[in-house]
This record gives C-alpha cells, sequence and structure tokens, in this order.
C-alpha cells in the first residue's frame, strides 16, 4: 500500500510559479531594453555592478547611439566596449550602479531543467516566458559565417527584442543569451551558453574584440576518398581544399599553394572549414604551427605562422 503523502495539481503548480517568480524578482531589475537611437533593438542584462551589461552584437552592431531603458524607466546612455560578430556577443557600460545578475555555469545544465527568458518582445518591456531546457550542445552559425558552439535549445517563446536577454534558471543564475528564434517554427529557440559568453566578455573588457589567427587562404570542405586517406595515413573523410592564397598572407609565405588539402592543423584533425576557424585562436597567433597537406597525392608537412586577424 502507498503511503506516501499525495500532492495534488495545485501544490504542484504553485511551487513552479514560486521557482518562477523568485528567478524574476532576482534577475529582472538586471534586465535592460537596448535602443538604437529611437528605435528599440534588444534587450541586455547587467552582470557587474559598475554597469557592465551583455547583449547581442547583431543589437548594437553599426548604432551612432545606444542606451538601455532600466526598469524603472531611466534611460542611460550606453558606451560599447567590445562587440565580436563571430559570437554574436557585445558588452555595453553605463556610468551607473546598479542591480546586477550572477552568472550560472552552463556546464550543468541538464535537457527537462525549467528555463526561464526575460526581455522585451516587440518592445513589451521586461517580458517573462518560460519552458524547458530542449537540448544542450547546439550550434548556430552567426552573421559573419562562423559556428557558435555551446548553444543551448529552449521552447521559452523568444520573439524579436528578446535578442541580448538572459536566459535563467529556477535559482536566478544566468546560463544563456538569448539570440535566435527559427520561423516560421514554434518552440525552437537559441542561446549563447554562458561559460562562452563569460569567455567573450572577458575578452572584449580586456582587448574591446576577440583576437583570432588568420592565415590567408580560401577554401571548402571536400571528401577524401577512402583510398588517398589510406594511403596518407590520414583517419578523416573530409577535409579543406584550398581554393585560393592571399598574396603576401601567412599562408602564402609558409608555401601552401592552390588545390593543397588541408588535414590538419597542429595536433588537430581539419575536417571542414569550420574545424580550421575553431582552431585559429589568440593561442595561435605569432606562433608556428606544423599544417599538415595532400598534395600531389602525397602527404607533406608546411610551418604556417598566424597573424592576428584584422576581420571583427
Amino acid at each position: 500500500m502507498n503511503t506516501e503523502p499525495r500532492v495534488d495539481d495545485d501544490q504542484l503548480l504553485d511551487a513552479y510559479s514560486q521557482a518562477v517568480i523568485g528567478a524574476v524578482d532576482t534577475v529582472g531589475p538586471a534586465v535592460v531594453n537596448v535602443q538604437r537611437g529611437d528605435v528599440g533593438a534588444g534587450s541586455g542584462v547587467i552582470f557587474t555592478p559598475d554597469g557592465l551589461v551583455l547583449t547581442n552584437h547583431h543589437v548594437v552592431h553599426g548604432a551612432a547611439r545606444v542606451d538601455v531603458i532600466l526598469t524603472d524607466g531611466r534611460a542611460l546612455r550606453a558606451d560599447v566596449i567590445g562587440q565580436d560578430a563571430g559570437t554574436d556577443l557585445a558588452v555595453l557600460r553605463v556610468d551607473a550602479t546598479l542591480r546586477w545578475a550572477r552568472f550560472g555555469d552552463s556546464r550543468r545544465v541538464r535537457v527537462g531543467q525549467v528555463a526561464i527568458a526575460i526581455g522585451n518582445p516587440f518592445g513589451f518591456q521586461h517580458s517573462v516566458t518560460t519552458g524547458v531546457i530542449s537540448a544542450l550542445g547546439r550550434s548556430l552559425r552567426s552573421q559573419s559565417g562562423r559556428l557558435i558552439d555551446d548553444i543551448i535549445q529552449t521552447d521559452a517563446s523568444l520573439n524579436p527584442g528578446n535578442s541580448g536577454g538572459p536566459l535563467v534558471t529556477t535559482r536566478g543564475e544566468v546560463i544563456g543569451i538569448n539570440t535566435a528564434m527559427i520561423l516560421p517554427a514554434q518552440g525552437l529557440c537559441f542561446a549563447i551558453g554562458i561559460n562562452t559568453a563569460r569567455f567573450v566578455a572577458s575578452r572584449l573588457i580586456r582587448d574591446g574584440r576577440i583576437r583570432r589567427g588568420y592565415i590567408g587562404i580560401a577554401g571548402q570542405n571536400i571528401d577524401v576518398p577512402r583510398t588517398l586517406a589510406r594511403a596518407n595515413r590520414v583517419a578523416i573523410a573530409s577535409a579543406v581544399r584550398v581554393d585560393s592564397v592571399e598574396k603576401g598572407s601567412p599562408a602564402a609565405k609558409a608555401g601552401l599553394e592552390k588545390g593543397d588539402i588541408i588535414v590538419a592543423f597542429g595536433d588537430v584533425a581539419i575536417a571542414g572549414v569550420d574545424d580550421l576557424h575553431r582552431v585559429l585562436g589568440e593561442e595561435q597567433i605569432n606562433h608556428a604551427v606544423d599544417v599538415a597537406v595532400i598534395r600531389g597525392g602525397q602527404r607533406r608537412t608546411v610551418a604556417v605562422t598566424p597573424v592576428e586577424s584584422q576581420r571583427n
């Protein structure tokens, strides 16, 4: 005989409501409406007591003036500290001491847990939607063409204007920065994991940009025939074929040629252009790296020294 006390639906709903209310009370005062001139553009979240705001790159890119509207209605001028198209993130600063939100740990997020989105969809300030974490580890292509990793998928409804706002747990911790939805699909919404956002924000505060390596090639993904892979002892089915080499670039100086098939960068196998983007990080700048290529059916190695990319 089951002797456990019965929990009715009203009690469960009340507990759920209280959890959401608590999270919104905690994080809500740190959520701002980001405006470009007189036009509402998106949302943001204050993450330090001295007025640093995290939002999306596409919310502020190209704006001559940025203002943030607080929950109490105050409008404050914001300076753009740094922005990165590759991860669709930007950091703003306002000259005020404000309520701020705590970052959580996106590695500890679990599929099925409650997710709360706070933002300003279509200019309706401080709107709250709830759902669950639908999937983890997604990748999403930014407007710059780079893949953003550590993407959280949620069915908490997002609409234009939510971009840059926080995705929050019932404990009131920010686990993602809302960035996109797929239209006309319903319940397919995405947030940049807060661990990625924390790292990017630290670099934007330090440098105003994300420093990435550049070698100066244009390439495309190709399939590697099994016989060619076996003959050259490479365990990949695809790689990057060099379509052009920029004159005077690190690739040109190293002797990379049109038609070379890049199969490894240092000790990292390269199965496509996205893999090459990922390995060309700040730590590679001005350091020689052995790049394995197949040329004329034979594997060879060239030493390439990436320089800092001037593209953001």
